[in-house]
């Protein structure tokens, strides 16, 4: 399982250079003693220019200010360099220059700025590949693919109050061979998007000097690389699956009553070392909502179950410090290990995790990922889960990403009683049901559903074959 801790693993492999500044810089995010007050003295010492020679720094995004995410478009002045994609979204095209700057050990820095907006909210970074030269985009262009690389969750802050920021690091070491992939280059410009949502309602009535404000946080972005005591990756295939896909059991699933998003991707040639990189989150603050309850996940590979996890599992209370605004979450007294790991799937403050699995081989043509919470309740069909998936593998053949089909596809109602329906944007070709010992009992050609009512109660499978070619296999479960 990849399923780092960006702090720690640098830490490893920082520890024996003989750089002092060098070491000191990584190993101050994985000190245990006074971890968050020594991560705000890592800013001072970075803004003093103590690195050395062998650290390079690619600094994107500097205090942007973020605006209202229910509010229309500001009219605002954008910061020189960065196209502003929302109120809550700037962009920044990483130039030839800085990206034959990236170095093999790759970290990435998020800072998040108080402003009016007191309440923990959800941010993200994404990287965009936008068709060769084309001047500017939109979110909704359908020709930029884009992964999302760090999530973050920001803490209750008034701007009043110190700390001001808040830091998150990430080790992106792993996109050294996207950075340095000459034939993607050649055919896309690679944007990186720093991401806040934030709304000024609360804080307009409950912070001194933001009545009338809209202005919500201030986000900076950066890296810094090296080549001490690293091997540059050598992945050549990049395959972005999905991107912050919704994901609930109420009106944005592919099973339907169930929390359920299916994924058919195609490769256009066979890989190694397949790398699949994971970030989720549930959310729901309602009462018996899904941020407060800590659910087992499963994620699946041509139905092989290849990563089950359960969100949370640390306490918040080193993330304490940066919720200057009362709050229910960190309440007013340290809470134990015990406390904050019942019930706790993030932190406001930290970092998410990124999960992930590995697979050796992987054959070209379909393959399909599934990823389920099974006993999420969506309590009055409120919440949601945000989804992320990515893969980086190595190919004989460099695959463009644009190469890459994936589908969404809605299987439902599982378990039934009688019809399945499959619902796609792609029609369907042929659905073919096989028993558990793998006889064939029926098929049925141009429709997008198959009767089950014939057959007694047990588990089945769909073999379902698309009209653009894709392929995939389900499982069903018949009352």
């Amino acid at each position: 399982m990849i399923g780092f801790d960006a702090n720690l693993i640098i830490k490893n492999q920082i520890l024996q250079q003989k750089n002092y500044h060098f070491k000191y810089f990584f190993n101050i995010f994985a000190s245990n003693t006074n971890h968050m007050y020594k991560k705000l003295f890592f800013l001072s010492l970075f803004c003093a220019g103590l690195f050395q020679s062998q650290t390079t720094a690619v600094n994107l995004i500097s205090q942007a200010v973020y605006y209202d995410g229910y509010a229309g478009p500001v009219s605002d002045p954008v910061p020189s360099g960065l196209i502003r994609l929302a109120n809550t979204r700037y962009a920044r095209k990483l130039t030839d220059t800085e990206l034959n700057s990236f170095k093999a050990k790759i970290a990435m820095r998020v800072t998040i700025g108080a402003l009016c907006d007191n309440y923990d909210r959800l941010g993200s970074v994404f990287l965009a590949m936008v068709p060769k030269n084309q001047p500017t985009y939109a979110l909704t262009d359908t020709n930029v693919k884009r992964i999302e690389v760090g999530r973050y969750i920001t803490p209750f802050m008034n701007k009043n109050r110190s700390p001001l920021e808040v830091p998150y690091t990430y080790d992106l070491s792993n996109l050294y061979s996207v950075f340095h992939n000459t034939e993607l280059r050649n055919l896309y410009d690679m944007y990186m998007e720093l991401d806040v949502f934030g709304v000024p309602y609360a804080a307009q009535t409950q912070v001194s000097g933001c009545t009338g404000r809209i202005d919500v946080f201030t986000g900076t972005l950066s890296f810094f690389s090296t080549d001490a005591g690293a091997t540059p990756s050598d992945s050549n295939t990049l395959i972005p699956i999905l991107s912050y896909s919704r994901l609930n059991n109420y009106n944005s699933t592919d099973t339907t009553g169930e929390t359920v998003r299916i994924v058919s991707f195609n490769l256009p040639n066979a890989v190694t070392d397949a790398r699949f990189f994971v970030i989720s989150t549930p959310h729901g603050a309602n009462a018996g909502g899904e941020e407060y309850i800590r659910r087992q996940n499963y994620t699946y590979i041509d139905d092989v179950q290849m990563l089950t996890y359960t969100p949370g599992g640390i306490s918040c209370e080193p993330y304490r410090v940066y919720n200057t605004q009362g709050n229910g979450i960190y309440g007013a007294t340290p809470k134990t290990f015990d406390d904050w790991t019942s019930w706790n799937n993030w932190c406001p403050g930290n970092s998410v995790p990124i999960r992930g699995f590995s697979l050796p081989t992987m054959t070209a043509g379909n393959h399909t990922l599934k990823h389920t919470i099974p006993t999420a309740v969506f309590n009055q069909q409120q919440g949601d889960v945000y989804l992320s998936v990515y893969m980086q593998s190595k190919s004989s053949t460099t695959l463009d990403v644009k190469d890459i089909k994936t589908i969404d596809v809605n299987i439902y109602p599982n378990p039934t009683s009688d019809f399945v329906t499959i619902k796609s944007k792609i029609d369907v070709a042929s659905v073919t049901l096989y028993s558990m010992d793998g006889r064939r009992l029926s098929e049925t050609y141009r429709e997008n559903k198959i009767d089950l009512s014939g057959y007694t109660a047990g588990v089945y499978f769909l073999n379902i074959s698309m009209k653009d070619g894709t392929t995939f296999r389900h499982k069903i479960i018949k009352k």
